[in-house]
């Protein structure tokens, strides 16, 4: 095999769970020309997290072997939400909010992906074209689709066995991103496999409309163990705009069984890993890889000699100060009684990762403690937390 063909074969293996229609059709295309490709980040948080640095560093390999990439902000999709994979309708967010949400995306992306010199990733923002749509536009583009098509979704059939409403603004969303495929002439459009469906509906326009053919490769998603997307949502997020330590800290903390996806999805290390390593070893060179990539390597060795510092070594202040809980278990009704603030606070303060426990950074505000536990909140609160 060439070394180009060995190096498309990696970009579309790695970490990807499907391609459609096909991966050799789609192999084939990157060996005759440069491909125009694209993901789209909706802005519905004000940081990107390291899910959404999953696909941006696929955008970076395609960049790499000379393709032409397209970083698009939904700006005007992330208006509507995303329905998928949600039993109630998204809050609708206005074109203010998602453009504050949206400031910082491209400086985030910018440490894997390039936006400037040779083959520069473009940055587009797609109210440029949806909001311009007529509404004779929109239902022209919309008879391209059945009602039955948009109810087969698995989580609009759970809304309707439960009785909860199906918004029509929510059926509009898998047709807007077809649209922005359209707008923007892409051979392929990359996402979570979550997407499949929306990212279907741009092939469905472009075969309708353009009669070209639009590849769509799906990724694996970085998932807990009980399957759920690592997020805001979930309470497990990772945040981009975090610092080196925090995310070290929450690499660290994440379970060993999801090990050989982390290595897979947010490094280029070896997949055989952690056969060559323990757990804490191989934790260790993930996350150094992954502030590495993101901080450069100076902050690499940083976060690790601190984690070092604070988890294996086990230092901290002489003297932490111990307090007792009664009735209390989760991490976020201790921290708002240690802290004397209100329970909001003390989740914002959690998920933002100013928690440890143990040396080790936690975001799920439910998470239960096995006492006695040593805490550290924000840079120098540090309590030793016993049960009366």
């Amino acid at each position: 095999m060439s070394g180009q063909k060995q190096e498309i074969e990696k970009v579309l293996t790695r970490g990807v769970s499907e391609i459609l229609p096909s991966k050799e059709g789609l192999a084939n295309l990157m060996a005759k020309k440069k491909i125009t490709l694209y993901q789209g980040f909706d802005p519905s948080s004000d940081s990107l997290q390291i899910g959404n640095w999953v696909g941006i560093r696929k955008l970076a390999q395609f960049q790499k072997l000379g393709h032409k990439v397209i970083f698009l902000i939904g700006d005007f999709t992330g208006m509507i939400g995303d329905p998928t994979d949600k039993s109630a309708a998204r809050k609708k967010l206005t074109k203010e909010q998602t453009l504050k949400n949206a400031k910082d995306y491209a400086k985030q992306a910018g440490s894997t992906l390039k936006f400037e010199g040779p083959n520069a990733a473009k940055v587009l923002f797609n109210s440029e074209w949806l909001a311009k749509l007529t509404f004779e536009d929109i239902v022209e583009m919309a008879s391209n689709f059945t009602v039955q098509q948009m109810l087969e979704r698995d989580f609009f059939q759970e809304r309707l066995k439960k009785n909860r409403p199906i918004y029509l603004h929510e059926f509009l969303y898998p047709l807007m991103q077809g649209i922005d495929c359209m707008e923007m002439d892409v051979d392929l459009e990359i996402g979570g496999n979550d997407q499949l469906f929306n990212m279907l509906a741009g092939r469905t326009l472009m075969k309708a409309v353009k009669e070209k053919e639009k590849y769509v490769l799906a990724m694996k998603l970085l998932t807990d163990p009980t399957g759920k997307k690592m997020g805001k949502s979930e309470g497990n997020v990772i945040r981009l705009d975090s610092t080196p330590t925090n995310i070290y800290g929450q690499i660290m903390a994440l379970p060993d069984n999801m090990l050989d996806l982390e290595i897979e999805l947010l490094t280029d290390l070896s997949l055989n890993l952690t056969k060559d390593f323990k757990p804490l070893e191989a934790k260790k060179k993930i996350a150094f890889d992954v502030i590495r990539q993101i901080f450069g390597e100076t902050s690499a060795k940083e976060a690790q000699q601190e984690f070092e510092k604070r988890h294996q070594k086990r230092t901290g202040p002489e003297k932490a100060r111990v307090i007792s809980v009664d009735n209390l278990e989760t991490l976020d009704e201790i921290v708002a009684d240690v802290k004397n603030i209100s329970r909001s606070e003390a989740k914002r303060l959690i998920t933002s990762g100013s928690v440890d426990i143990e040396g080790e950074t936690v975001t799920n505000p439910k998470q239960k403690l096995n006492f006695p536990a040593n805490l550290k909140i924000g840079k120098a609160t540090f309590v030793e937390v016993k049960k009366k």
